[in-house]
């Protein structure tokens, strides 16, 4: 495991549960005011908070920010077949 992860080009910064810096980002599933999807290098993340708003993206660098307020992060396995059950509960 150590080496797959080595591998992966996959960082996060959360400045005062406001602003959150990610890079590795490959895709973003799906968004909305309190959850963001997204598929990492590292696999599926989920943020959740309130008044969310990505302010940056570009895939082709894979960076991504998020601005609002961020309650909590999730990773999920990257096989796990339930993910969209999970977001949108």
């Amino acid at each position: 495991m150590t080496e797959q992860l080595s591998k992966a080009a996959h960082s996060l910064i959360l400045d005062n549960k406001s602003k959150l810096s990610l890079t590795g980002v490959t895709d973003v599933v799906g968004f909305d005011e309190q959850t963001v999807s997204l598929t990492t290098d590292c696999g599926p993340l989920i943020v959740k908070g309130n008044s969310l708003h990505i302010s940056k993206l570009n895939l082709d660098t894979k960076d991504v920010c998020i601005d609002g307020i961020i309650n909590s992060l999730q990773y999920f396995a990257k096989s796990d077949k339930n993910l969209k059950s999970k977001l949108f509960k």
